[in-house]
């Protein structure tokens, strides 16, 4: 099956947590019908991004503060060439946090959608997966990446984020338990 083929099923059987991500559901899914390249950015100013909401085994949250944008965000971003948005979550985090991510088992879960604007006219498709990530590994950001990286309690990271990083961690919190379990239903 194809990536595009299997990212509509994924997004077909999620259930939006507002409907502010039901449109962003509805955006991706008619762009993914549309579009003849979603996961390349010069292909088209809209397309694909991958992120991650990353949780450690106390329930705390993985953010960074962006460089640019100097707000914190939950890593992610651009595809890589012949890359399915799942696995750009995964390079991301390293990449931006060097903390060494994972699926939970059973593999990828989708966890939170949301369309917003990106930089240089863009507008992003931002598939959010659940990563788990060790608390306790020190943090090594890649060259040229932002220093500003840290754990936050479920709530603190609800405050610092916009709306939709609320959701998407509020959705992360229904399937990862605060005290260390692992997650459910994936």
């Amino acid at each position: 099956m194809s990536t595009v083929r299997q990212l509509v099923a994924a997004l077909g059987a999620h259930a939006p947590r507002s409907p502010a991500e039901a449109h962003s559901v509805r955006r991706v899914l008619a762009h993914l019908r549309w579009l003849p390249n979603p996961f390349d950015e010069d292909a088209d100013p809209t397309h694909v991004t991958g992120s991650a909401i990353v949780v450690d085994e106390r329930g705390r949250v993985l953010l960074h503060r962006h460089k640019r944008l100097g707000i914190w965000l939950q890593p992610g971003g651009h595809l890589d060439p012949g890359e399915d948005p799942a696995t750009a979550a995964v390079r991301e985090t390293l990449e931006e946090t060097g903390l060494v991510a994972a699926h939970p088992a059973g593999g990828p879960r989708l966890l939170h959608v949301d369309v917003h604007e990106g930089p240089r006219g863009h507008v992003h498709l931002d598939l959010r997966y659940l990563l788990r990530a060790a608390g306790a590994d020190a943090f090594a950001p890649g060259a040229g990446e932002s220093e500003h990286v840290a754990w936050f309690d479920a709530d603190e990271a609800r405050r610092v984020g916009d709306r939709s990083l609320a959701e998407a961690v509020a959705a992360a919190g229904d399937l990862v338990p605060a005290a260390g379990g692992s997650p459910s239903g994936g």
